[in-house]
Parts: structure tokens; sequence; C-alpha cells
């Protein structure tokens, strides 16, 4: 073996993070939850452990979305709104229909966005990120005029939505009871099932796909479909949360599920990534929001560090990556 032959630390460490993506996810997660620790060395506790858990999970849900999207080079911007639909519908529909129907109604209207989208970008082969982007504005434009009409009916947040978002049990939150069978779903249905798998060979050669006899635009519905679906539910978790039902309640998590799904290893190009360093990804950005905070930086300090951070971390993942 020649001296250009040896691997180099870099070439080793990008090879991990290709084959084995969660174990630097982990270490970098628990860098910053050592710093944190000397940040602040009162603020490790149960409590703090359960809370950042519990804001992570609707974050990792909506990133669900995306990473599915992303895996067949697409992306899914209207996740955040169908979310908001979804939680909004809920609250104001209870209190004349009653909690079942409302529930009902608010997942259809979310089912509704993703057929939308899976027919434009699926039949139409409009481009995804413009696709989602416009029926997003759509949505909310009809979100607002519905607002308009309900206005005075006043509002109901289950009692079990908000057990669920904000409750806890032996010390963790209550949201597990949804979030841990989902992941186990979803990290299944990526390497085991047959539309798992379809989803990668899109992303890694759609043109290789469709020749093999992959149907793409059945793919493509029932992917965005199923992703306002995911949407739907997140924003009723998130509902239980909250507890208010505002216009805007989920829209500020869209770009950061698109962060995490990036952090956490899935290529925006498709063809690789998994649910798996999504979470950890969602986990990673929840812990450097808490770290930005308890360091007492303006708002828009924040922001512009939480944007250098994420570029920087997502920059060196594919430099890393791409030199393996």
């Amino acid at each position: 073996m020649t001296m250009t032959d040896t691997p180099t630390p870099l070439n080793r460490l990008g090879r991990l993070m290709v084959d084995q993506p969660l174990l630097p996810l982990i270490g970098l997660l628990i860098l910053l939850v050592a710093i944190l620790a000397v940040l602040n060395p009162g603020v490790l506790s149960m409590f703090w452990a359960g809370n950042t858990i519990k804001i992570a999970i609707p974050l990792a849900m909506l990133a669900a979305c995306q990473t599915l999207t992303m895996l067949t080079g697409g992306i899914d911007l209207s996740v955040g709104t169908a979310a908001t639909i979804a939680a909004y519908l809920t609250a104001t529909l209870a209190p004349m229909t009653g909690v079942p129907p409302a529930i009902a109604i608010a997942l259809a209207s979310a089912v509704v966005i993703g057929l939308v989208n899976g027919f434009g970008v699926a039949i139409c082969r409009v481009h995804p990120l413009i696709m989602t982007l416009g029926t997003a504005l759509i949505a909310t434009g009809c979100l607002l005029v519905y607002q308009r009409y309900v206005i005075a009916t006043g509002v109901l947040i289950p009692d079990f939505l908000i057990w669920l978002g904000t409750g806890r049990s032996f010390g963790l939150p209550n949201s597990l009871v949804l979030f841990i069978p989902f992941a186990a779903l979803v990290i299944w249905a990526q390497r085991r099932s047959g539309f798992g798998r379809l989803l990668y060979a899109i992303g890694a050669n759609e043109a290789a796909a469709r020749l093999s006899g992959v149907r793409v635009w059945q793919v493509h519905l029932t992917l965005y479909t199923l992703s306002s679906l995911i949407a739907g539910v997140t924003g009723l978790l998130y509902l239980g949360q909250i507890k208010t039902a505002s216009l805007s309640l989920a829209l500020p998590l869209d770009l950061p599920s698109v962060a995490a799904a990036v952090i956490g290893g899935t290529s925006i190009f498709g063809g690789r990534g998994g649910f798996g360093g999504t979470i950890v990804g969602a986990l990673i950005l929840t812990v450097l929001t808490s770290m930005l905070t308890l360091m007492q930086i303006p708002e828009g300090g924040r922001r512009i560090l939480f944007g250098l951070i994420i570029l920087a971390v997502t920059a060196l993942f594919i430099r890393l990556t791409e030199r393996s």
C-alpha cells in the first residue's frame, strides 16, 4: 500500500459516517449536552431530559415527513401548514361537532393537502419544492378565510390531547406513547417494506426505477399523502402541547424539520438516509436551542448562530461522506 492509498483520519471518519451514521451523531449530541452542563451545571436533570424529549417529538415527527420525501429527492414544505390546519380545525370544530368528528375532518383536510401535492408532483411533474410551497400558501389562505367564520365560536382542546402533549408518567412525557410506535413503524417501513425500498430506488435513480417497472407516480402520490397525514397527527399532538389554537402553530417547525433530516444524514439528493438519524438530529437541534437560550443570547443572535451551526454541521457531513 502506498502513502496515497493510506486512509486519512478524515477518510475514516467519513467512512464511519456512511456505514454507521448514528455513531457520530450521538457523539455530537453527547458533546452538546456536556457543553450545556458546563455552561449551567444545575440544568441537567430528569425533568430537563423529559422536557427536551417532549419538545423534540413534534419536530422529529415533522422531520419524518422530510426524511421520507427527501429519500426520493423531494421535499415537503407544506407539513407545517398541514399540521397547523389539523390543529386549528380540531380546536374550533370540537365545540360544534364533538371531538371525534372534528379530528376526522382535521385529518381529512391534511390528507387533501397531501393528495394535491402528490398529484402535482406525480402527474403534473411540478418540482416538489414549488408544489408543496404553493400548496402551503393556498392552504394558509383557506385557513384565514375559515377563521373569519369561526372567530366567535370558541375553541375546545380535547383532554386526551392535553394529556398526550403535556402529561408525564414516571418522569417521561406521555407523548412517547405515540412516538415510540410511530418511530418503530417508520424505521421498519424504510428498511423492511417494499414501499421503503421503492423510496430509496427512486431517489438513487428514478429513470432506472421506471425501466424496472416501478410506477413512480403511484409512489409519489402515496408518499405525499402519507407525509401530510403524519403532519396532521403531529398537529394534534402539538395542539395538546401548546394548548392554544393558533393560525401559525406549527409553521416555525417547517425549516427546522428539514434541518433535522439533513443533520440526521438524509441526502437532499435522494437515495440515502433514515429516520433513526433524523430523531437524533431533532434532539441535537432541541439541545442546541436550549444552549443558546441559556447563554442569554438575543433572539437575533440566536437565529444567526443557529443557522451557522446548522450550515457548518451539514457541510461537514456532506464533505466527509463525499471524501469517503
